[in-house]
């Protein structure tokens, strides 16, 4: 962590930034470098840090943020230069021997705000943007999972020059400081609520953001889907992190005539990832702290429980658990539930599934089982997603040529490969005018008396 204080470190920031050294493509590669050594040098803390945060296991963090952190950096990596080059365009009318560019050029001194939940991950990977479009960066992890914000403020203080790249840690009070700073550009993943000071903030400097938000991620199910490849993969995408992933399936609305196969398919599902009893699996992460397990225990009492629902506080520890008889305008369809609770609702026509989700503010993530092209169609053109996985879940969220973010209430803007670049990156126009030959016989020029 800088010992600066935060005006002093971002001044020092934007006096490096100004020196014009993360501007050459040829320091941008050599600082993605670097962080790819320092994620190999680190990686066995890692695992550490993030399993004493969340209890999470290692092949779980090897799968949901190593190598999604190693694909973005190899994208990175094999691209920047052509990414970072400037581009012809053409000019229209009557002035083709002049000639357009588009200049990709860094903001400067970006801030960019992690949660807890996948604190390296959703640190590192916008982090990658920002190198590989020159821009210098202050982190702010998150005070929650604190073991991980430790070892993130000393591996990027082993790595990188605090004029180019810092950690900051600290609570709420730190966030507000940094907040009150002028950044060029600011980076947010977290609640929508927290989004909302954040952008009110950034508008005090004008300062672009990115905001990476949350919701309820409906996963519809209709009577064409495989229902074992379905449940397979709601499962999967359901209590991977316990839960607490933000675009996790949120709710279920499965076909009616379907509902009790899928139901039956989900727990023999679960007993295959976790055992019969998912608290003795090496398998299964945690609740992060005490204040989120008591939250997700008391919406446990607003339905019915028909699998899971096991707990123990000693170990914030909430067994996978599916419920119905929840009521639409309960505590567990108003809020985000960002935990190992699936409630389950049916539907007899398509056009109420649809209906139900367009009646909710619009959510980062929709998933839909189904083998019917035409329905697919349909959902996709008939609904609003940040992202869709069709027959499986959470996938869009990891491929570098496909833009994850979100939509209105869900967030705003885009990242993941070449999208991560553009995120981080103003790109200027420039129109070259040739030097001789200005008049040109039928091109009209203003009059001027005297």
């Amino acid at each position: 962590m800088s010992t600066m204080s935060i005006p002093e470190l971002i001044a020092e920031q934007r006096k490096f930034f100004n020196t014009g050294a993360t501007k050459e493509a040829g320091f941008r590669l050599d600082q993605l470098r670097r962080l790819s050594k320092a994620l190999d040098r680190y990686e066995e803390d890692i695992y550490l840090a993030v399993f004493k945060d969340l209890h999470k296991p290692r092949f779980e963090m090897q799968v949901d943020e190593m190598a999604l952190m190693r694909g973005e950096l190899d994208c990175a990596l094999a691209n920047v230069e052509d990414w970072a080059r400037p581009f012809d365009v053409p000019v229209r009318g009557r002035v083709l021997a002049n000639r357009g560019l588009v200049y990709p050029e860094p903001y400067g001194v970006s801030m960019i705000m992690a949660p807890w939940n996948y604190p390296f991950l959703l640190l590192i990977s916008p982090l990658i943007g920002s190198i590989a479009a020159g821009n210098c960066s202050v982190l702010k992890p998150s005070e929650i999972s604190e073991n991980s914000s430790r070892l993130m403020a000393e591996m990027i203080a082993d790595t990188f020059d605090s004029a180019y790249i810092a950690v900051v840690e600290g609570g709420a009070e730190v966030s507000r400081e940094l907040l009150a700073e002028k950044f060029d550009y600011i980076f947010f993943t977290g609640s929508g609520q927290v989004g909302k000071s954040v952008m009110h903030a950034a508008a005090d400097h004008l300062t672009p953001v990115t905001l990476e938000l949350g919701g309820k991620s409906p996963c519809i199910v209709d009577s064409k889907a495989n229902i074992d490849n379905a449940a397979n993969r709601i499962v999967w995408g359901k209590f991977m992190n316990a839960g607490q992933t933000c675009i996790a399936p949120d709710y279920l609305i499965v076909q009616e005539t379907v509902k009790g196969e899928l139901l039956l398919a989900i727990q023999k599902n679960v007993r295959m990832f976790y055992g019969e009893n998912p608290m003795h699996s090496s398998n299964y992460a945690r609740i992060i702290n005490k204040r989120h397990f008591e939250r997700l225990s008391r919406l446990l009492d607003y339905g019915n429980i028909i699998a899971g629902g096991r707990q123990d506080a000693s170990q914030l520890y909430i067994e996978p658990t599916v419920m119905e008889e929840v009521t639409l305008d309960g505590p567990l369809m108003q809020e985000e539930i960002f935990g190992p609770i699936l409630p389950v609702f049916t539907f007899v026509d398509l056009a109420d599934a649809i209906a139900d989700v367009n009646s909710r503010p619009k959510p980062l993530a929709l998933y839909f089982f189904s083998s019917n092209l035409e329905k697919q169609m349909r959902v996709l053109k008939d609904t609003t997603s940040g992202g869709v996985t069709i027959n499986s879940t959470l996938l869009h969220a990891s491929t570098q040529t496909i833009p994850y973010g979100g939509v209105s209430e869900s967030g705003m803007g885009a990242y993941q490969g070449k999208h991560s670049f553009d995120t981080f990156t103003h790109y200027k126009g420039v129109y070259a005018k040739q030097i001789a030959g200005d008049y040109r016989p039928g091109v009209p020029y203003p009059t001027v008396k005297p």
